[in-house]
């Protein structure tokens, strides 16, 4: 149970100096409430069947609302806070920024705006050199197509049904969970397959080896039917996120990078989620050893202080536009009070080690963590992921890997995850939650104590789960 100070009393919260800060009272709580309520029109939602959590502060891996309860943030917000809360370094660039030069037009060479391009160029995997801006991962996935299709001259699009590329136009077409379904039609020009997923595998495989080899040649018979000749590009999250932390088997990506070539497609590696070290590199495909043409990203280049987001190019599919002009642009691209905590981004990455960091906390403490509540817990089917970020998903049955609630469960059928997310917040800890999964991706600067005190949550909550299965 998270601490609650009495109505009388004024609520404070304690940062990680050990220094106690007032919170405002609940008239200003009540007004936050209120004007939400009111005013504020919530994204992916019913509005009348939400009550958003007023959130009085934040700092680090922790957010208190105004009552001073104090949440260990797992899901990073939106799996974009890989810095967490109010990072002093990033809020000193953007103050810095702001004081020197808040603003200037995309059209302009600004030095902010060139550096982090720089950086962004000399971590990125092979010939991915230039770099356009964006105003977040939608918009990026958005451009990263057009410029597939101005390259080839080709029109359609390849995409997981196992993912999410952002709610835009073409990119809520990419997309292939359920939130495609209310806003069809839109781009007409994509056409979906399946990922690879071992545990669940669509392919009948009983190894990860098998679902490689039956996943790629899956893709490549869709290539034909579509018509290779047709298609501009194929767009893979590396490591798919919302939709299940489905990590590919070896050797997967390798032979999508050879799909593509084979029929000369573009590559489009989405990152939004998994870039800037959420898996322990700056770009997951490092990870991976393999090379794309196009990185898009956003998220954490920045842990979302700022809207940010790109598309990083090679230098093959950069020199087409050498001589022919690039039909697109964002009043934003590049703000500088986006690019200024992008720089800092870099220096804190560097300064405290915090890719190594990452790949330790993932190895060392996350995993086998996770893969010892898998033995104890029977809702547990499995649990997968790398550095700061894994699912742990639940089922019914083990033998038949029944999900705990069904394929894109609402109301009463999602019940049971409400009740383990529940759990958790009453722990303080808050969770991120989708279908028959919890995720776990807090800040990549969570100290260990409280890393290991939210898994500790979390492996309690999971008798909740269980208690659902037994009946």
């Amino acid at each position: 149970m998270t601490d609650t100070l009495s109505p009388e009393t004024t609520a404070v919260y304690t940062d990680r100096r050990g220094a106690v800060h007032p919170l405002p009272d609940a008239s200003a709580e009540a007004q936050v409430r209120a004007d939400d309520r009111a005013h504020v029109f919530h994204s992916w939602s019913a509005q009348a069947l939400i009550d958003p959590l007023p959130v009085a502060a934040g700092e680090g891996a922790t957010f208190w609302d105004y009552q001073g309860n104090a949440y260990l943030d797992f899901s990073s917000q939106l799996v974009n806070l890989n810095l967490g809360h109010q990072h002093p370094d990033l809020v000193a660039a953007i103050q810095q920024q702001a004081g020197r030069l808040a603003t200037i037009q995309p059209s302009m060479a600004s030095d902010v705006r060139g550096e982090l391009a720089r950086r962004i160029a000399e971590v990125a995997p092979g010939d991915l050199d230039k770099v356009f801006f964006t105003n977040g991962g939608a918009d990026a996935n958005e451009y990263a197509v057009r410029m597939a299709r101005a390259v080839t001259g080709r029109r359609k699009v390849l995409s997981m049904y196992r993912s999410y590329h952002g709610g835009t136009a073409t990119a809520i077409s990419l997309t292939g969970d359920p939130r495609r379904w209310a806003n069809e039609p839109s781009d007409g020009s994509v056409a979906h397959f399946l990922g690879p997923y071992p545990y669940r595998s669509s392919f009948h495989a009983t190894t990860e080896a098998e679902e490689t080899e039956r996943a790629l040649a899956h893709l490549e018979q869709v290539i034909t039917l579509e018509g290779a000749t047709t298609i501009a590009a194929i767009i893979i999250e590396t490591v798919v996120g919302t939709n299940g932390v489905l990590v590919p088997p070896a050797g997967y990506l390798q032979g999508v990078r050879a799909l593509a070539d084979k029929y000369g497609i573009v590559y489009i590696a989405d990152e939004v989620m998994v870039g800037f070290g959420r898996i322990g590199e700056w770009f997951a495909v490092n990870h991976f050893g393999v090379t794309p043409d196009l990185i898009t990203f956003a998220k954490g280049v920045n842990s979302g202080y700022a809207p940010l987001g790109g598309v990083v190019i090679s230098d093959r599919i950069a020199s087409h536009f050498d001589t022919v002009a690039f039909m697109g642009g964002l009043t934003y691209s590049g703000h500088p009070l986006a690019c200024a905590p992008g720089v800092a981004t870099f220096e804190v990455f560097e300064r405290d080690g915090i890719l190594e960091r990452v790949r330790d906390l993932g190895e060392r403490v996350v995993g086998p963590r996770l893969r010892a509540m898998a033995e104890r817990h029977p809702s547990v089917g499995e649990v997968r992921g790398l550095g700061l970020f894994w699912a742990i998903e639940l089922v019914r049955d083990r033998e038949t890997r029944e999900p705990l609630v069904p394929f894109n469960a609402s109301g009463a059928d999602a019940a049971p995850m409400a009740k383990v997310a529940a759990a958790c917040k009453q722990a303080g800890l808050w969770p991120f939650i989708h279908f028959n999964r919890m995720h776990v991706a807090p800040p990549l600067v969570i100290s260990e104590d409280d890393l290991v005190r939210g898994l500790d949550i979390i492996d309690a909550a999971l008798d909740v789960a269980d208690a659902e299965i037994a009946g």
